[in-house]
């Protein structure tokens, strides 16, 4: 089982990135996938969450209109695309897998770094 994300950089305040995950191993399309970041000194947060078949989506309220989750059930891969960053956006971003249904992620990414500059 493999979770890969990327994507992650450098970006000025107010400017965009989209992550990717490439996920392997599982059945892909059984499990509803979540995006968390944390960053140095706090909490490892969920930000967004889409179900297993795409249809519904769940966001953190401080990244609600700014980030969207989506998924490629095809390819194997779910997004988060980030509009309007800011600093509080730094962190290391890890894509995560749960079985539908479930309240367990039982698959984890490596983590990829987010860090937006003022």
């Amino acid at each position: 089982v493999q979770l890969q994300a990327s994507g992650g950089g450098l970006v000025q305040a107010g400017g965009s990135l989209t992550l990717s995950c490439a996920a392997s191993g599982f059945t892909f399309n059984n499990y509803d996938m979540g995006w968390f970041r944390q960053a140095p000194g706090k909490e490892r947060e969920r930000v967004g969450l889409i179900i297993w078949s795409g249809t519904n989506t769940y966001y953190l309220d401080s990244v609600k209109g700014r980030f969207t989750i989506s998924r490629d059930n095809a390819k194997n891969m779910v997004y988060l695309q980030m509009n309007s960053l800011n600093k509080e956006d730094t962190a290391t971003y890890y894509c995560a897998a749960r079985l539908r249904g479930g309240s367990l992620y039982v698959y984890w990414g490596q983590g990829t770094l987010v860090t937006v500059s003022s």
